[in-house]
């Protein structure tokens, strides 16, 4: 603003000079013998100055016209260095997060989402699912420790594949393991632990050297125990998350309650742990306050964990 008051304020001056200019030109009267009136008449002199004062004047233009575009030359410089700035430093936030999610993929640890029981699913759930793994990758991508994740059973003449690549940008090209593969196509039984509301036992680490499995389902898809019937078919551990625990039910209008989470949020959760070690912190962090659960107030926080993370 003072930039473009003080421009207003020089081209004012400047038109008062100019005028100023113009009143000193010298004339001459002469008196006309038939009529007796005076009349005027420019002297040599009067030329030579108003010749000099248009010199002036389109000196003065020019300047003023070059040092417009100096200044906006001055602008248009300083708007290309502060995008320069900002591709600057995208290019490398995009660099480090490029970095970490390679170095997940030799030393992170190891989640699948199970994506055997999609022929279950509407056209809609799919959809939802779709929309639930964009979110996941976009959550693995900001982590200070990202999972290495593995999207089994997907195959690419199904509808889930053609719903990522149609809604998530960018699909093929995620840092994660996407394959036709089953679960124990890619890992021995014995290091698998499924994780299912249903189970009994609940999960209080996170070990390195296991693999961890969350069922590719949406709330509304959601039939009784089909995720731990899964679980049971391939003879593999389960666990849930802690919510007994750590949470208790709070009371509200519709007394409603529910363990059930989208896939993006368990995972959510789960990463939030790894990296804190406290199940209390990834629970209130996460755990959505619709489902009728909040942190309990005398719960004492848990032991830490030891992860992968905190180990190295």
């Amino acid at each position: 603003m003072e930039n473009v008051e003080s421009d207003k304020c020089e081209k004012q001056m400047n038109g008062v000079s100019e005028l100023i200019d113009l009143l000193l030109i010298d004339v001459e009267t002469n008196v006309d013998n038939r009529t007796g009136k005076e009349t005027i008449a420019c002297s040599r002199n009067v030329l030579r100055k108003q010749r000099r004062w248009e010199r002036q004047l389109a000196a003065k233009k020019s300047k003023r016209k070059e040092e417009k575009q100096r200044k906006k030359l001055g602008r248009e410089h300083n708007t290309e260095s502060n995008t320069d700035n900002l591709q600057l430093s995208k290019r490398v936030w995009k660099a480090i997060t490029k970095e970490r999610l390679a170095e997940a993929q030799s030393t992170g640890l190891k989640l699948c989402v199970d994506l055997s029981m999609t022929d279950r699913m509407s056209d809609k759930e799919i959809s939802r699912l779709a929309g639930q793994l964009r979110r996941l990758y976009g959550s693995n991508k900001k982590a200070t420790w990202p999972f290495h994740v593995f999207l089994t059973d997907l195959r690419e003449d199904s509808r889930l594949y053609r719903e990522c690549v149609r809604m998530n940008d960018g699909f093929l090209n995620y840092t994660m393991d996407i394959t036709e593969k089953g679960v124990l196509d890619l890992f021995p039984p014995e290091s698998v632990i499924y994780l299912t509301p249903d189970a009994e036992e609940a999960l209080e680490t996170m070990d390195a050297d296991k693999v961890y499995v969350l069922g590719g389902l949406v709330d509304e898809s959601i039939q009784k125990k089909l995720s731990l019937s899964r679980a049971s078919d391939l003879s593999l551990r389960t666990a849930r998350l802690p919510i007994d625990e750590y949470m208790i039910k709070k009371e509200n209008a519709k007394n409603f309650h529910s363990k059930i989470l989208a896939v993006n949020q368990v995972f959510d959760i789960l990463l939030t742990f790894s990296e804190s070690g406290s199940w209390t912190r990834a629970l209130q962090a996460w755990f959505p306050a619709g489902k009728g659960y909040v942190i309990s107030a005398d719960g004492s926080p848990p032991p830490v964990a030891k992860t992968q993370h905190q180990s190295q």
